[in-house]
Order: C-alpha cells, then sequence, then structure tokens
C-alpha cells in the first residue's frame, strides 16, 4: 500500500484543517442516541463482559516490571487470523479497560458497512502518568516497541510479524502516540497511520512539571512531541480536539506545525468522554483507511 493514501475510505484533501470541524453530533452517524428532547446525544458503551468480541487478558510485562491488562477489540463476523492491528493508548490514570469506549461496536459497524477492512484495536495497560516513557525502571514505550509484537504474534494476530500498523490515543495516550510513531519510524518500521483525540500537548515547562511525570525540564524537552514534528516522519495524521478542551491550544498550535491530513479543533467539546464518543467513529474511519486489506493478498 503507498503510504500517505487512504484505501477505501473517502476522506479531505491532503493537509486540509477542517474549519467546521465535525459540524456537530450529526455528522458523525454513529453512537449516537436520541434524548427525550430530541437532541442527539453519544450513546453509552456497552460493558466489556458483554461484548463476545472483546478480549481482556493479563500478561507479565518485563519492560514494566509488573502484570499488565491487554485488552482486543475485534469487529464482529469476521476472522480474526492475522487481522491487522492498531494501538489504542489511554489517558493519565486510565488503564487499558478504560480505553475501550464504545470502540468495538463503531469498529463492528465500520467494517459491516464496507468502509473500512477489518482490522482490530489493542490497548494495554501502560501507567496512570507515565506519558508512555520510561521513569523509575518502568518502561511502557519498550513494552509498546518490544513485547507488545510478540504478545500479537503469539496470539495469530497483527499480521505476519505481530506488528501493529498503526496507532491512537486519547489525551495523555495521544502524548504516547506521537512518541510511539516517532520511535517506529527511528527503527525505520513507520506506522501507516496515528490518530490522537484531545492530546495532552503542554506548551510550558512549570505547567508540565505540576504532573511529576518528568525528571527535569531536558527529560520533556527530550521527546515533547510539539519540539519533534520532523521526527514523525511522513506518516498521516489525524487530529481531534474539542474547543473547550484545556489542550486546545497545544493542539492547534501542533496542527499549524504538522499540518495533519485530518484536523478537527473547531467541534465544541470538554476534555470528557462525551467528546470522545463523538471523535472516535471518526478515528475508526480515519485508521481503517489504512488498514492492510488482507483480501488482497488472498
Amino acid at each position: 500500500m503507498q503510504r500517505g493514501k487512504p484505501r477505501n475510505v473517502p476522506m479531505p484533501n491532503r493537509r486540509t484543517l477542517l474549519a467546521s470541524g465535525l459540524a456537530g453530533a450529526g455528522a458523525l452517524g454513529l453512537g449516537l442516541t436520541s434524548d427525550t428532547g430530541g437532541a442527539l446525544v453519544p450513546a453509552e458503551p456497552l460493558p466489556l463482559a458483554k461484548q463476545s468480541n472483546v478480549s481482556v487478558e493479563r500478561v507479565h510485562s518485563q519492560a514494566r516490571n509488573r502484570e499488565v491488562e491487554i485488552v482486543t477489540m475485534y469487529p464482529q463476523g469476521v476472522s480474526r487470523d492475522r487481522i491487522p492491528v492498531c494501538l489504542m493508548l489511554h489517558g493519565r490514570f486510565g488503564d487499558a479497560r478504560k480505553s475501550a469506549g464504545g470502540l468495538p461496536s463503531w469498529l463492528t459497524t465500520a467494517v459491516a458497512t464496507g468502509k473500512v477492512p477489518p482490522f482490530a484495536f489493542l490497548a494495554v495497560d501502560g501507567g496512570g502518568n507515565s506519558y508512555w516513557h520510561q521513569r523509575f525502571g518502568d518502561d511502557p514505550m519498550w513494552m509498546l516497541l518490544d513485547e507488545v509484537p510478540r504478545w500479537l504474534a503469539e496470539r495469530g494476530i497483527g499480521g505476519d510479524d505481530g506488528q501493529p500498523f498503526a496507532v491512537s490515543g486519547i489525551s495523555m495516550g495521544g502524548f504516547g502516540a506521537l512518541l510511539y510513531t516517532r520511535r517506529r519510524n527511528e527503527l525505520e518500521i513507520p506506522v501507516e497511520a496515528t490518530a490522537v483525540v484531545s492530546p495532552a500537548l503542554i506548551t510550558n515547562w512549570p505547567e508540565m512539571a505540576r504532573r511529576r511525570a518528568f525528571a527535569d525540564e531536558a527529560d520533556w524537552s527530550d521527546i515533547d512531541p510539539m519540539r519533534h514534528i520532523p521526527e514523525l516522519g511522513n506518516v498521516p495524521l489525524g487530529v481531534w480536539c474539542g474547543t473547550r478542551d484545556r489542550f486546545i491550544s497545544g493542539t492547534r498550535k501542533f496542527v499549524r506545525k504538522a499540518r495533519p491530513e485530518i484536523a478537527s479543533v473547531s467541534t465544541p467539546g470538554g476534555h470528557n468522554s462525551r467528546y470522545y464518543r463523538l471523535a472516535l467513529p471518526e478515528v475508526v474511519d480515519f485508521i481503517g483507511g489504512y488498514a492492510p486489506d488482507k483480501s488482497e493478498h488472498g
């Protein structure tokens, strides 16, 4: 597949800023229900235990020196053999289970309607305040780069080598997704697409220092995605952030510099699950546009 061109999902022109954002909840057409006043609101996702297309497992991570949970979300009704996988990185004080949201149902709908080829999402515990980098002997980025491909290959998913084809993330997970994209590019095994929702892109050290996630300003500067945009390579990027999100200023600054394929930064919404449930169906479609289609290769 040629990099930078989605397979079968209609997308805006390259590097087009969506001035109207998501154009309101109705533009999404997924994950919405009508309240008593007739207004569209995001549907609450089903509990993981009630979804047969969700697998929750515990594995030992040497990189993190602890047991972690991995949550794999599949589209219903398709073969899981060697299915391509996109990472979904959770936010601050979150975990793999809290990354799921409505992804399994939105993914199933997108595949069933033929909008995207089958692929899966994988979420894994990355630490509550890690920003997905090494600290105090806990290295979630090493886990993603070295251990996750082996875990996927052992389960017969993720393609021949178990390598995720794409990455996505919410809040702190958006920061981590951009860092992961950079590391994969440096390893010369770049991802096919990256999508971030409400990425925690903080623009000054005093604010970041209060989070106690980095040893010092130099530690933060070394991996801050805002300072390393060229290192992302030519990966297709999708960025979503609501206008009332506390990270909207940093996100808009990133959009101006990175000029992503999709940039929705004008839709009302805060840093909360209600906005995420509006944005994530579009993330599914965007990522799915770059998913390898197994049917083309037998």
